[in-house]
C-alpha cells in the first residue's frame, strides 16, 4: 500500500516546491513506512514523490520514483504487477538487462519497449502509477480496471496535485475544503462516493481503467 504523489507547481520557485514535495509526501507515510522518494525537474516544475512499502523487491534498487534505463521516463507507482515475471522474460529476449526484481522495474522497461499503450494492454494487477514523460513533457495518470488503489487529482490554488488519497490536498496551504453538492449528495444516498466525485470541489478520483494525460510544454 505505498503513497504516490505529484506535484505541479508552474508558479513556485524551485526552492518552495521542494519543500512542498517533501512535506507533502510525508503526509502518506501512513502508507509507507519503509522509505521517502522525491524526484524533481525544475524545468517543467514537477515534482513526483512516494512512501515506499517494500513487497517485491526488498532492496534499494526497488525504491521509486524511479527513472527508466534511458531516463526517459520517471514513475511513481503503487500497486503490484501480477505478470510482471512473465513480461520481464519476454523482455529479455529482446535484450533488456535488469538491475533488481522489482515489478516498477519491468513496468518502465515494457513501456520504453513497447510504448505506453501496448504496455497498458499486456500488464495485470491493481495499480495506481503516475508517469512522467520527459521527452514529450507529458504527465500520464493511470488506473487498473477493476479500481483496487485509488488516484485523486485536482488543483489547489495556483498547484495541480495527485495523489494515492486526499491528505496531501487537505495540508496543501491553498486548498479550500469546500464541500462538493454532489458528492455529498452520492454519499447520503449511497453512504459512499463514486468516482469520479470527491467530497470536495475540485478534486476527482481517476475512476477505474481510465488514465488522464496533461501537456506541460504549455
Amino acid at each position: 500500500m505505498c503513497g504516490i504523489f505529484a506535484l505541479f507547481a508552474p508558479t513556485r520557485s524551485d526552492d518552495t516546491r521542494r519543500a512542498m514535495l517533501s512535506a507533502l509526501t510525508r503526509t502518506l507515510k501512513h502508507r509507507g513506512p519503509d522509505h521517502q522518494g522525491e524526484w524533481h525537474d525544475d524545468t517543467s516544475r514537477l515534482g513526483l514523490g512516494q512512501r515506499r512499502l517494500a513487497i517485491v523487491d526488498l532492496s534499494p534498487d526497488g525504491q521509486q520514483p524511479m527513472l527508466s534505463a534511458t531516463r526517459r521516463y520517471i514513475i511513481s507507482f503503487n500497486g503490484e504487477i501480477y505478470n510482471f515475471g512473465s513480461l520481464r522474460d519476454e523482455l529479455r529476449t529482446h535484450g533488456v538487462v535488469f538491475r533488481g526484481r522489482s515489478d516498477t522495474e519491468v513496468l518502465l522497461a515494457a513501456i520504453e519497449q513497447w510504448g505506453l499503450n501496448t504496455t497498458c494492454q499486456k500488464i495485470n494487477g491493481m495499480f495506481a502509477i503516475i508517469l512522467y514523460d520527459q521527452q514529450e513533457r507529458t504527465l500520464h495518470l493511470i488506473r487498473d480496471r477493476f479500481g483496487k488503489k485509488p488516484l485523486y487529482f485536482g488543483w489547489a490554488g495556483p498547484d495541480f496535485l495527485c495523489a494515492s488519497e486526499l491528505k496531501p490536498f487537505l495540508a496543501h496551504p491553498d486548498f479550500k475544503r469546500d464541500i462538493s453538492e454532489q458528492g455529498l449528495a452520492h454519499y447520503l444516498r449511497l453512504g459512499w462516493i463514486p468516482g469520479p466525485h470527491c467530497i470536495f470541489d475540485g478534486i476527482q478520483m481517476l475512476l477505474p481503467g481510465s488514465r488522464v494525460m496533461m501537456d506541460l510544454k504549455t
